[in-house]
């Protein structure tokens, strides 16, 4: 029995003991993980509902498109095209998951398989070259946390890959990564990737060129084939070899794709029209907000025509620079110590014939000048320099230049002088070189087609990185000549003819100002007596143009612009006939493009569709035409304005040899230069001057400073469109008529021209001034004082 209650009093003891040690046991286990899950609540608090997932909407590319649907313009801030899985290739898949995730397929976003390998891999290694990140953990890190290394937000991550594998089926998930991830060179998503890197779609893609982006998930800056190509396919042949070794490729296969050559290349769109595509960007983002303009994903189709876009880009440098060298040479840029010795290396790339370059002056004889620009060392003649006769200090106005022969290329430059060159030829490889500049002054063009108001191309100044300011859109600029066949189409809207007389002679009006008086000129500094309206518009004369708009009438002038498209504010005065009140390019040149389309107009525009990122219309542009003025006069002003291109202010552009319309434009002392003309198909705009408002310099007129620019770029334009003759419209009479006085003769001769007219408008007296304007040459050349009006 002593025995028995020993054993008793033993057993009982040990669970006492036992008792008292397994409570703070428990207690210890329990506090931990009450610990634990109070520390996964709290650094899981706050994450990011998964609700939405399902309709996942990455960041995507704004892409703008030129007539021909080719892509001329990109706004993003991620570069993304959205792809769906089943458009990925298979062996694209199986590259992506056995680099990045063998067991993707298996595991429920968290691979503790992975973890361990991944461990043991890098103890073996005695560093961290294997990681054990999940496709979806990385999913979840990209879409919803920061790219910090802590513990808390990896905590985060897990639970996030977690709960999204929950919520999405395997492919859901492995479709958003490969749109979502990023590729290097700013390509966002696979899609872009396989772009930017082959320049390929999806579905051109071959097995060395899967493996290879495939490799670049895991650092793609590093693997990089631009920076290091035998880096990016080392990495290229690991994704090969972990395809062999999940079984998704064979190793005869994979020895086979790693002997390919990858080509890269790198995606490209032509770099046009910078212009027009900020026009369009402003309005994306005034319409439609900056997140949408930039993530969105729209799909802008517009009217620029490309090939019209860059022949107006041409035509716009090539007129500013030659305008610029008759203004003068403004000297070397600066000076620096010239080198010892020039060593260059043979070129492999040359820079593009006609591109302004730097260049230090090496040496300087006579007959030459030696430089080196762009690694080049080339030579630039006597003849290539002669223009730098006129020359401008600096600062100086264009009118102080001063003009000194040059017999030696030591006049100009001495070694060290760093000057501006362009390349001239490299025959032989010999490089010459001629002597440039770049311009100070500013220019603008617009093309549009006047039968539907689309703007084929556009450009509002010189350079866009130098100045963003658009002077075809919003540059008020006075338009001086350019302005005359609004009120020569109002007087024949009013019931007058081409053939009406009109007095070009001396007056003078009385101004506001006390004791001011204001006597029109022309630009000969003479005037003409009697002369028809045609003959009138034809040579820009100023003082018939004041006498006819004070006979129609300023208001009904105001009236008749406000009809045709003018928004601008219009002096309402006399000196509207010389073109006073300002303007913008655009403006003015759909005027000319309603006489161009039988008096029907237009709105010109330059979106015609936009779409969101599921194909709907967001916004389409609508034709709305209106006939403001009637097709008589519209062909009236365009007959006469034949004229000024055949025989008047614009026949430099005669030899375009198409049937053509326009006028020139010239402010006073030279500041603004204009030409706007037009075929049927197309009117085309051109303004030069200064934003400072500076004078262009003597005689630099719109015959002199716009019109060249507007001849270059019509030329070659219209070849790429159907050639079109203007269309004659019904009550329209061509009649033989004395072309001094404008009344109809029964014999053709010598002083008879062919004239139109509108039914019922065919003159038979002679149309006569009340006044003898023999008295007014009598004043005029007497110098005598005219009477105030």
């Amino acid at each position: 029995m002593s025995s028995l209650l020993s054993h008793y009093l033993s057993a009982t003891e040990s669970r006492r003991l036992t008792q008292r040690l397994l409570w703070p046991v428990l207690i210890a286990g329990g506090l931990a993980v009450g610990g634990t899950a109070a520390v996964a609540w709290h650094m899981t608090t706050g994450l990011p509902s998964l609700g939405g997932l399902r309709d996942y909407q990455p960041s995507l590319i704004t892409k703008v498109k030129a007539d021909n649907r080719q892509v001329i313009g990109q706004y993003y801030v991620e570069r993304r095209i959205l792809t769906p899985l089943r458009d990925v290739p298979q062996h694209l898949i199986n590259a992506v998951v056995a680099v990045e995730d063998t067991r993707f397929f298996e595991h429920p976003g968290l691979d503790v398989w992975g973890i361990l390998r991944a461990a043991w891999t890098n103890f073996k290694h005695g560093g961290k070259v294997e990681g054990a990140s999940t496709i979806t953990q990385q999913l979840a890190r990209s879409l919803f946390l920061t790219p910090e290394r802590t513990f808390q937000r990896k905590i985060r991550e897990l639970f996030l890959a977690l709960k999204m594998e929950f919520i999405l089926t395997k492919e859901q998930i492995l479709e958003m990564y490969l749109n979502q991830i990023y590729f290097g060179q700013g390509a966002y998503g696979i899609g872009t990737a396989s772009l930017t890197y082959f320049g390929k779609m999806l579905s051109e893609l071959q097995l060395p060129e899967s493996a290879f982006l495939a490799g670049l998930l895991k650092a793609p800056n590093t693997y990089s084939p631009y920076k290091n190509y035998l880096l990016a396919k080392k990495r290229q042949e690991h994704v090969l070899s972990r395809m062999v070794q999940a079984g998704f490729l064979t190793e005869s296969l994979a020895r086979a794709a790693s002997g390919t050559r990858l080509d890269f290349t790198r995606q490209s769109y032509d770099r046009v029209a910078p212009y027009f595509l900020e026009d369009v960007r402003q309005h994306l983002v005034k319409e439609y907000g900056e997140t949408m303009t930039y993530k969105g994903g729209l799909q802008v189709s517009t009217t620029l025509n490309i090939p019209m876009q860059r022949l107006a880009e041409e035509a716009i440098r090539k007129g500013l620079r030659d305008l610029d060298k008759r203004q003068g040479w403004r000297g070397p840029l600066r000076h620096e110590e010239p080198p010892e010795t020039v060593q260059v290396d043979p070129p492999t790339v040359y820079p593009a014939f006609g591109e302004i370059l730097e260049g230090r002056v090496v040496t300087v004889s006579d007959e030459e000048i030696r430089v080196l620009a762009h690694d080049l060392v080339g030579t630039i003649t006597l003849p290539d320099m002669r223009w730098a006769k006129r020359r401008l200090s600096e600062g100086a106005s264009v009118t102080d230049a001063v003009v000194i022969p040059i017999d030696s290329a030591t006049q100009l430059v001495k070694p060290g002088d760093v000057i501006e060159v362009s390349l001239k030829s490299t025959a032989n490889d010999t490089i010459r070189f001629r002597l440039d500049q770049t311009p100070v002054v500013e220019g603008a063009l617009i093309a549009i087609d006047p039968r539907t108001g689309a703007v084929q191309a556009m450009v509002g100044g010189y350079e866009f990185e130098r100045s963003q300011f658009n002077r075809a859109l919003l540059a008020i600029r006075q338009p001086g000549s350019a302005f005359k066949p609004i009120i020569y189409a109002t007087a024949i809207d009013q019931g007058m003819t081409p053939a009406t007389l009109v007095l070009d002679a001396p007056v003078v009006y009385e101004e506001e100002e006390p004791g001011k008086t204001w006597k029109p000129e022309n630009y000969e500094k003479r005037f003409f007596g009697p002369i028809t309206l045609r003959e009138a518009l034809r040579h820009s004369r100023n003082a018939a143009t004041v006498r006819l708009l004070e006979q129609i009438g300023v208001g009904h002038v105001i009236n008749f612009s406000r009809a045709l498209g003018i928004h601008s504010p219009l002096s309402p005065d006399l000196s509207l006939a010389l073109g006073s009140s300002g303007m913008t390019l655009q403006e003015l040149t759909a005027t000319y493009g309603v006489f161009a389309n039988q008096g029907l107009a237009l709105e010109p525009y330059t979106i015609s569709l936009i779409r969101d990122q599921h194909d709907h219309i967001l916004e389409q542009h609508v034709f709305e035409p209106s006939q403001v003025v009637s097709k008589e006069t519209a062909y009236l002003i365009t007959h006469m304005m034949m004229d000024v291109i055949q025989s008047g202010t614009g026949r430099r552009a005669r030899s375009i040899g198409l049937p053509l319309a326009g006028k020139t434009g010239t402010t006073n002392s030279y500041r603004d230069a204009w030409f706007i003309g037009y075929a049927p198909n197309l009117v085309t705009g051109v303004w030069v001057g200064f934003d400072s408002l500076g004078t262009l310099g003597k005689v630099e007129s719109g015959a002199h400073a716009a019109l060249p620019i507007w001849t270059d770029f019509m030329s070659k334009s219209l070849n790429l469109l159907p050639v079109r003759t203007f269309t004659v419209p019904d009550g329209i009479q061509f009649v033989e008529v004395d072309q001094t006085t404008g009344t109809l003769v029964t014999e053709p001769s010598q002083e008879t021209t062919t004239e139109v007219f509108v039914d019922g408008t065919v003159p038979h007296p002679p149309v006569r001034q009340p006044a003898d304007p023999l008295d007014f040459y009598e004043f005029d050349q007497l110098d005598q004082a005219v009477e105030p009006r």
